[in-house]
C-alpha cells in the first residue's frame, strides 16, 4: 500500500484532488509497491490512479509517499546466516531477515533473490534499479539449494543473465564456507559471473562470521594463516586470468595470512567498502594523506579502541601519530569480543559491555578514548548490547571519549586536534 504524505498545494495533484492520506493503486498502469513507483519518475508526469478518486496526472516530485508494505524478508535458511548465531535481548531489529530488493537499492543491503518472484524481476528490470547488492554464493545450483537450505535458490544463473541483459548492474558476494564454496568452486562461480562483466561488477568473497551461539547449528570450521595464505592465491590467480581486479577478498583473509593489504587502487571506488572489503587500505591511505595537519600541543593519552584484528595496523599509525604530534602518546587497545565470541574480530561488533570492562582495569593508563562510530547504531549512540555511549563514559569514568565518523582522516584529525 502507497499512502500519500505529502502533497505541494501549488500542483496539479493537489488541484485534481489528492490529498494527504490517499491511498496510491496504480502509477502509469502499474500496481503502485512502494516509494520507488514514483521516485524512477523523478520530474516526469504520471497518471495516478488513487483509490476512490479520478484517475490524475501530476508530476511524480510534487508527492511525498510511505508504503505501509511490510519489507520484502528471507525465505532462506542458511547454513553460515549470522542472525541465527545471535544471543537473545539484543535490539529488535538485529533480528529481522530482509532478502527486500528495494533496499538493496535504496541502501547497498544484499539480497539473494530466492524470494523474487517474476512480476519482481520484471519491476526491477522496468525502473531499472541499478545497481543491485546480490548474494551469489556459489553459481552451483545444487551446492546454492544446500548451503541456503532452500529448494528454489538454485535459479540464480538464469537471474543474473536476465538483469545483465537488461543493463542491470550487480556487486556480487559470497560468503565462503570452508569445504564448499571455496577452492573449484569459488574459481567456477567467479568465471561464470565475470561472463557478465562490466554488468556484473565484482564478486567480494568473505569469511563466515562465526560466534559463540551456534549450538543446534551446521559445523563450520574457522579459518587460518595457511588457508588465508591460499586463498588469496587463488583469488590473485583469477584477477590475473580476467584481467582485473574483479574477485575482492575481505580483509580478514589478509590479516590470518600475515599479508600486506592490496594498496587502495586495487579496490576502485570502494563500492563493496561496507562489506569489509578494502576498508583497512582505504583507512591506512586516508590517515597518511591527513598527517600535514598537527596542531596538538597539550600532552594527552589516548587509546584506540578496535577489534583484536585492526589492533597491529590501529598500532602503526598510533606510533606514526606519535612522532608527528607533540605531546601525543597514542596506541592502539584491542578489546576481545566476550560478547560475541573471540572469533568475532572486527570493531564493527564490539559491544559496550565489552569495551567497558575491558577499559575499567587500564583507567588511570590514559586519559581520553577514541571509538569508532561503527560500533553504534547509525545516528544514534547505542551499542549493539543496548548500552548507551552516555552509560559507557560513566561506566569507565572518563568524559572524554572521541568518535571517529570518518575513517583515517578522522582519527588523525582526533589524534592531532584538542576540542
Amino acid at each position: 500500500m502507497l499512502i500519500i504524505e505529502k502533497v505541494d498545494k501549488h500542483s496539479a495533484a493537489y488541484r485534481g484532488g489528492i490529498r494527504k492520506g490517499d491511498v496510491i493503486e496504480s502509477v502509469n498502469g502499474y500496481p503502485a509497491v512502494d516509494e520507488l513507483d514514483l521516485l524512477y519518475y523523478e520530474e516526469e508526469e504520471v497518471e495516478l490512479c488513487v483509490k476512490g478518486k479520478p484517475a490524475v496526472k501530476a508530476l511524480a516530485s510534487d508527492i511525498e509517499v510511505r508504503a505501509e508494505n511490510a519489507i520484502r524478508t528471507c525465505h532462506n535458511h542458511c547454513i553460515f546466516c549470522f542472525v541465527d548465531q545471535m544471543p537473545k535481548g539484543m535490539r529488535e531489529s538485529l533480528y529481522v531477515k530482509d532478502d527486500d530488493y528495494a533496499m538493496s537499492f535504496e541502501c547497498g543491503n544484499f539480497v539473494t533473490l530466492t524470494n523474487l518472484k517474476e512480476e519482481g524481476l520484471e519491476r526491477i528490470i522496468r525502473l531499472n534499479l541499478s545497481p543491485l547488492y546480490i548474494s551469489v554464493h556459489t553459481t552451483n545450483p545444487e551446492l546454492r539449494c544446500e548451503l541456503l537450505r532452500n529448494r528454489f535458490a538454485g535459479k540464480i544463473n538464469d537471474q543474473i543473465r536476465r538483469l545483465s541483459e537488461a543493463g542491470i548492474r550487480m556487486h556480487c558476494q559470497a560468503v565462503i564456507v570452508p569445504g564448499k564454496n571455496d577452492g573449484e568452486d569459488l574459481s567456477r562461480t567467479a568465471r561464470d559471473l565475470f561472463r557478465y562483466y562490466p554488468n556484473v561488477l565484482d564478486l567480494a568473497v568473505v569469511p563466515t562470521g562465526l560466534t559463540k551461539y551456534r549450538e543446534g547449528l551446521t559445523y563450520i570450521p574457522d579459518v587460518d594463516g595457511d588457508y588465508s595464505a591460499a586463498f588469496l592465491d587463488r583469488v590473485d590467480a583469477l584477477n590475473k586470468e580476467f584481467g582485473v581486479n574483479f574477485v575482492l577478498p575481505a580483509d580478514e583473509y589478509f590479516v590470518k595470512a600475515k599479508r600486506p593489504f592490496k594498496p587502495a587502487e586495487f579496490y576502485g571506488d570502494f563500492s563493496q567498502i561496507e562489506n569489509g572489503i578494502g576498508m583497512t587500505s582505504k583507512f591506512l591511505a586516508d590517515f597518511r594523506a591527513a598527517e600535514k595537519k598537527c596542531v596538538r600541543k597539550k600532552p594527552a593519552r589516548v587509546l584506540c579502541v578496535c577489534g583484536t584484528s585492526a589492533a597491529e595496523t590501529v598500532e602503526t599509525l598510533c606510533r606514526e601519530a606519535n612522532g608527528l604530534v607533540e605531546g601525543l602518546d597514542a596506541h592502539a587497545f584491542p578489546v576481545v569480543n566476550r560478547f560475541f565470541g573471540e572469533s568475532v574480530t572486527c570493531t564493527g561488533l564490539l559491544t559496550g559491555t565489552d569495551i567497558a570492562e575491558a577499559l575499567l582495569p587500564v583507567r588511570d593508563s590514559f586519559d581520553e578514548i577514541v571509538l569508532a562510530s561503527d560500533t553504534m547504531k547509525s545516528f544514534e549512540e547505542v551499542f549493539l548490547c543496548g548500552m548507551t555511549l552516555s552509560e559507557l563514559k560513566k561506566k569507565i569514568h572518563c568524559k572524554d571519549v572521541r568518535v571517529n565518523a570518518d575513517g583515517g582522516w578522522g582519527l588523525f584529525e582526533i589524534l592531532s586536534r584538542e576540542e
